[in-house]
């Protein structure tokens, strides 16, 4: 069979018909409008809707976590660099359970700032929606954490993995205000720019794509991130209170630093004002600038 080509007007219509079919990802301003709608979607869930899945998704960057913890652990031979990519691109398995399971992230959900830029959305739904979301991500997180020291994992590979989360814990809770929460500006930029790539995706596989490299830069570069924070050094306090296990093993780092009130003031407050500013001011106020404001 001969093949000719598609006049003009045959031409356009195959390729409305495969742009309508979604091989091709969102362009840019194409992604601030999907952004803005879908911050309007989530600010109107309702309370109970949006609780639950903040829960899920504090428990989802807790696996992230936790694997990136089991891959991190008895890496001290390996290079410095080499180590944190490992362990960043294990971690991004939370962002693609957040991503493609669904779930409501307080570090994504910055982003809505969008939506309340255009007006879309109050100023009263936009920190409820934070408010819920925040909770519901540290019960998911803190949860997590109290059926990983039931499972007594930290006691696997001769105690490396408990080591382990106590020196992130540890390392964590040693940072000045100010340089938590520069931490966590260059953290949130990142996870946002992995969301709002995400939001371009046609399909799965594109979303997994676009999640990975952002978020395994965020963590092999030593970034900050809040709700991973509710769970990484919960649960190195928790592993800390087993006092025998710490006695009993190698390379434990100093944990004068690792306390409550080392979590609370001098990572999770630092670090979540850090976020709000990188995820809703450097990424979504941006973009919104760029794409959305009025023009006139």
């Amino acid at each position: 069979m001969q093949w000719h080509p598609l006049p003009g007007d045959a031409l356009a219509m195959a390729d409305q018909a495969l742009a309508t079919t979604g091989f091709d990802a969102l362009l840019p301003i194409e992604v601030a409008r999907k952004a803005e709608d879908v911050g309007v979607t989530k600010a109107g869930l309702p309370a109970v809707t949006t609780f639950v899945l903040a829960v899920l998704a504090g428990a989802f960057i807790a696996l992230g976590a936790i694997f990136s913890t089991t891959v991190a652990a008895g890496s001290s031979g390996l290079p410095f660099g080499v180590a944190r990519l490992l362990a960043g691109l294990a971690f991004s398995l939370g962002l693609i359970l957040v991503v493609v399971a669904g779930a409501e992230l307080f570090t994504g959900n910055n982003l809505i700032v969008m939506a309340w830029a255009s007006r879309r959305v109050s100023s009263v739904r936009l920190l409820r929606n934070w408010a819920i979301v925040y909770v519901g991500n540290f019960v998911g997180a803190l949860g997590t954490a109290g059926l990983m020291l039931a499972s007594r994992q930290y006691q696997f590979g001769k105690g490396e993995v408990g080591v382990a989360a106590l020196k992130i814990g540890a390392a964590k809770t040693g940072y000045g205000f100010w340089q938590a929460m520069a931490l966590g500006v260059l953290c949130n930029v990142l996870v946002c720019l992995a969301v709002w790539m995400a939001y371009s995706a046609r399909s799965t596989t594109d979303r997994i794509v676009a999640v990975v490299p952002p978020i395994a830069a965020f963590v092999a570069a030593g970034f900050e991130h809040s709700v991973a924070n509710m769970y990484f050094i919960p649960y190195a306090l928790l592993v800390k209170d087993h006092t025998s296990f710490v006695a009993s093993a190698s390379g434990v780092p100093d944990l004068s630093h690792l306390t409550v009130g080392g979590f609370l003031l001098h990572n999770l407050l630092p670090v979540t004002v850090g976020n709000v500013i990188g995820g809703g001011i450097l990424v979504g106020a941006v973009y919104w600038f760029a794409y959305l404001r009025p023009r006139g």
